[in-house]
């Protein structure tokens, strides 16, 4: 008897494309059918996680939101789902920190989809000058005026996060976010980048500045953004092509924020023989390097990532970006970071468009992020 299973993912062709191609390939004789529905990835952050458990059996989620699925028991482990020795394999294989991300409270909730992480974002024909590789570079840089920080959505407390972890220092490990120091730092440096940004820019979110740089010539450089392999195709006729390298250094190296979705099942599904089938086909290489990378999918197995083949294709993004990926930061993921996230996110922005001293801004961070801690009480949006 077939089995039919709901699926949501994200409305991009890098979220859904693949999934929905692989759905589609599906056989009489496979005893299995899926079909996938898709919604703006931030409806993600602004529907509550069981909502849509309780509405689809496979979810395509963000490792943050694993908090709030745990507190709300509507996910399925996936290592109850699959074969012990299958997801070895597959956590050997996987790039960087990506299934990592997805561990939580002794069990795996996501299988890693799709891997992705900030990057740095170029138009080599508007450049004439060497890529940065350093903060101080990227601010010497973004004097021409093309240069963009990437601070709508959350994406202003994930840039912060970044710069914090290229000058050595991890947030959110103790009480406070940032220490007093690195924080300080980083405000400094995205403030100076944020008073150079075009205008024009700061309220789109990674894939509207990307748009932007694919059909303008109004912005040659951004530092960090997640990087879109659909972007990098040099042969795409409707877009110039953008090139992608790896995020400024610091003294603490490379700062990025991982990114990346991964596939969850959520408590309502009826496991069957097929599904589990199906899932550790997405994640053979079979899938990872010719499958998904063919119908506009970005690969989360670091053999895809360094496929010759993938990366002719697709202008060397995976080459020019896996060292970045490799050693991504991963965010909190307790339940309230996604909402502390929000809301530290628009703090950052009216603090840098407002230029609000920067040790107040950072003090009323700290207080935002131990609000919303679990051990802070019930989490609350706004001080």
């Amino acid at each position: 008897m077939k089995r039919h299973y709901k699926g949501l993912t994200w409305d991009h062709p890098r979220g859904y494309n693949a999934l929905a191609a692989a759905a589609a390939r599906l056989s009489e004789l496979d005893d299995l059918a899926i079909d996938w529905d898709k919604q703006p990835l931030e409806g993600f952050e602004s529907a509550p996680i069981a909502d849509l458990c309780e509405r689809y059996d496979l979810v395509v989620l963000d490792h943050p939101h694993i908090g709030e699925a745990f507190a709300q028991d509507c996910l399925m482990p996936i290592d109850a789902v699959l074969p012990a020795d299958a997801l070895e394999k597959i956590s050997n294989a996987v790039i960087g920190p990506s299934l990592q991300s997805y561990h939580y409270e002794g069990r795996l909730w996501a299988l890693p989809l799709d891997a992705a992480t900030q990057v740095a974002a170029l138009r080599r024909d508007l450049l004439d000058t060497a890529v940065p590789t350093t903060w101080p570079e990227v601010l010497d840089l973004s004097k021409s005026g093309m240069v963009a920080m990437s601070a709508a959505g959350p994406h202003a407390l994930l840039s912060f996060g970044s710069v914090c972890v290229a000058l050595g220092a991890s947030p959110g490990l103790d009480d406070a976010y940032i220490g007093t120091e690195p924080g300080l730092d980083a405000l400094d440096v995205l403030a100076g980048l944020y008073a150079q940004t075009p205008a024009a820019v700061l309220n789109l979110n990674p894939i509207g500045i990307l748009q932007l740089m694919a059909t303008s010539d109004e912005v040659a450089y951004c530092p960090l953004i997640y990087g879109y392999v659909n972007y990098a195709a040099p042969d795409d006729p409707g877009h110039r092509p953008i090139t992608f390298a790896d995020a400024p250094a610091g003294p603490g190296g490379i700062g990025s924020t991982l990114g990346g979705t991964g596939l969850a099942v959520s408590r309502r599904t009826e496991i069957s023989d097929a599904l589990v089938r199906h899932l550790l086909w997405l994640m053979s290489e079979t899938a990872q390097c010719d499958f998904i990378p063919a119908h506009d999918g970005q690969p989360s197995l670091r053999r895809a990532w360094a496929d010759k083949t993938v990366n002719a294709r697709w202008g060397n993004f995976y080459l020019d970006t896996e060292a970045t990926l490799e050693v991504a930061w991963v965010r909190p993921r307790f339940d309230g970071y996604i909402a502390f996230q929000t809301a530290a996110s628009a703090l950052l922005r009216e603090g840098f468009a407002t230029r609000r001293p920067q040790r107040e801004l950072l003090d009323h961070l700290n207080r935002l992020y131990r609000n919303h801690r679990p051990q802070a009480g019930r989490p609350s949006a706004t001080l």
